[in-house]
C-alpha cells in the first residue's frame, strides 16, 4: 500500500447523521448536510471548512506557558516536502471522513519555507500540484489561502507596515505567490490577516506612514488581481491586538473605516473571527453583525475564546446561543456568497488523542447545525423581529420620522417638533423580555 493510500484513522469510518445515537461521539446529531432549511441544503448555509494550521501543523499542544504535549504518529521522522505531503494525505482523509467540502491554509502551513524566495516558491509549486491532485480525487475545494507574514523573524516589525522597504518587498513576493497558487487551486477567497501589522510603542512608530504602506500593498494586490484576471474575493480579518499591542485592523468598524479612507471598500470584504471580536472588547457576534449590516460579511473563522484567559485560545464553538445568533445573521443576508464557516480551532493542550480532532469538529458542526435550525424557526415565526419593528415604529408612522430618515428634515424642524410634543414618555426597552423569548426558542 502506498503512503498516499494508507489510512491514518483506520478505526474511524465516515461520520454519519444519526440523530438518535446519543452516546456516540463519532456521529452527527443535528448536521444533516442535504436537509433543506429555508430553501437551501444545510451544507450550503454552513459551508464548513477545516483550517490546516491548527489541525495538521499546529504546535503539538504548545501554549505560551508550556511545550508540546503530543506528536502525531503519522509524522514519524519525515521532514520537508515529504512531511508536507504526509500531512496533506492525513488532511484529505480527515476531510473525507468528516464530510467537509472545503479547507484553508497559510502558504507555509502546506509547504516548507526555503532559504530563498525562489526555493520557497518552488516548494509551493510542488505541494500545490499535489494538493490539486487531492482536490480532483475528492472534490474537496479550497475556500481560501493566505500568506504568513508574522512567524518568520524578518517580520518581527510587521510585513506590509515594516519600516524597512526590503521587508515590505519580501512580503509582496509572498502575497503575489499566494495569489497565484490560490488561483491555481480554485480558491474562492484570498485572506489578508495582519498578524504583526501594528505597533508595540508609539515612541518608535510612524502610525500614518505604516497605514499608508498597508494601503499601498492592498492597492498593488488589487491591480495585480485585475491584470491577471483572478476572481477570488479579497478578505481582511480584523484583530485588535496579540501579537502586537495594537493592530491597525482592530475590529470590523475600524477596518471598514480604513477601507473607506483609502478608497478600497469596493475590493474587500471581511473575514470575521469571533475570538478576535472578544479580544476587541465586543460580544463574539458583534463584528459578524456589523460586517453583515454594511454588506461586507464575506466569511467567518468560526471559533470562540475563553474570556477568563485573555489570549486567542481558538476554542471550538460549542455555545448554542452564539451559533444561533451567527446563523440568524447569515439567514438575514441570504447566506455566504464566496465564504464559509472555517473552523479556525485547535483541540485543547490536554486533548492528545487523534480522535479528539474528529470530536471537536463534530461537536462544533452539530452546534452550528442546531443553531441553524433554531435561527430558521425564529425567522419563520418572526416573533423577535416583530418586537424590534414595534420598538422603532415611530420612525415609520410619524411623518417627521420618515422625513428625517430620508434626509429631508432640518434641525429647526426637529426643535419645533420637540417643543410642540413636550417631554417624551419613557418607553421600556424590555431587554429581559427579548432574552426570555430568545431562550424559549433555544431551549424550549
Amino acid at each position: 500500500m502506498s503512503e498516499s493510500s494508507k489510512e491514518f484513522f483506520p478505526d474511524i469510518s465516515k461520520i454519519e447523521y444519526k440523530p438518535e445515537s446519543k452516546g456516540d461521539a463519532l456521529s452527527f446529531k443535528h448536521y444533516n448536510p442535504d436537509e433543506v432549511i429555508l430553501g437551501k441544503p444545510m451544507k450550503e448555509w454552513l459551508k464548513f471548512s477545516v483550517c490546516f494550521w491548527h489541525t495538521f501543523v499546529g504546535g503539538g499542544g504548545a501554549d505560551p506557558f508550556g511545550s508540546p504535549t503530543y506528536i502525531r504518529d503519522w509524522e514519524g521522522d519525515l521532514e520537508g516536502i515529504e512531511l508536507a505531503k504526509r500531512r496533506i494525505d492525513v488532511a484529505f482523509e480527515f476531510f473525507t471522513k468528516l464530510g467537509i467540502e472545503y479547507y484553508c491554509f497559510h502558504d507555509f502551513d502546506v509547504a516548507p519555507e526555503g532559504e530563498t524566495i525562489e526555493e520557497s516558491h518552488n516548494n509551493l509549486d510542488v505541494i500545490t500540484d499535489y494538493l490539486l491532485e487531492k482536490q480532483k480525487e475528492t472534490n474537496i475545494n479550497l475556500l481560501w489561502a493566505t500568506q504568513n507574514l508574522f512567524s518568520n523573524p524578518r517580520y518581527m516589525n510587521g510585513g506590509m507596515t515594516n519600516p524597512d522597504v526590503q521587508v515590505f518587498c519580501y512580503a509582496a513576493a509572498q502575497i503575489q505567490k499566494v495569489m497565484d497558487i490560490n488561483h491555481k487551486l480554485g480558491g474562492t477567497n484570498h485572506v489578508f490577516w495582519g498578524g504583526r501589522e501594528g505597533y508595540q510603542s508609539l515612541l518608535n512608530t510612524e502610525f500614518k506612514s505604516e497605514c499608508d504602506q498597508m494601503a499601498m500593498m492592498y492597492k498593488m494586490a488589487v491591480d495585480y488581481k485585475k491584470r491577471k484576471g483572478y476572481t477570488a474575493q479579497f478578505l481582511i480579518e480584523p484583530k485588535p491586538r496579540e501579537p502586537t499591542k495594537h493592530q491597525y485592523d482592530y475590529d470590523a468598524q475600524t477596518t471598514l473605516a480604513f477601507l473607506h479612507e483609502y478608497d478600497l471598500i469596493d475590493h474587500f470584504q471581511l473575514n470575521i473571527e469571533p475570538n478576535h471580536t472578544t479580544l476587541a472588547g465586543h460580544e463574539a457576534v458583534h463584528d459578524i453583525y456589523v460586517a453583515s449590516l454594511y454588506g461586507k460579511l464575506g466569511s467567518i473563522d468560526s471559533n470562540t475564546g475563553d474570556i477568563l484567559l485573555g489570549w486567542d485560545t481558538d476554542n471550538f464553538p460549542m455555545d448554542l446561543a452564539q451559533s444561533t445568533a451567527v446563523m440568524s445573521i447569515l439567514l438575514e443576508q441570504g447566506g455566504f456568497v464566496t465564504g464559509g464557516l472555517n473552523f479556525d480551532c485547535k483541540v485543547r493542550r490536554e486533548s492528545v488523542d487523534p480522535v479528539d480532532l474528529f470530536i471537536g469538529h463534530i461537536g462544533a458542526m452539530d452546534n452550528y447545525a442546531l443553531g441553524l435550525r433554531k435561527a430558521a424557526k425564529m425567522k419563520e415565526e418572526g416573533v423577535l423581529k416583530s418586537m424590534v419593528v414595534e420598538r422603532y415604529l415611530s420612525w415609520e408612522t410619524d411623518p417627521l420620522g420618515t422625513k428625517i430618515k430620508n434626509g429631508e428634515a432640518s434641525l429647526e424642524e426637529c426643535v419645533e417638533y420637540a417643543k410642540a410634543k413636550g417631554e417624551p414618555k419613557k418607553t421600556s426597552g424590555k431587554q429581559e423580555l427579548y432574552e426570555m423569548v430568545r431562550n424559549q426558542y433555544l431551549y424550549g
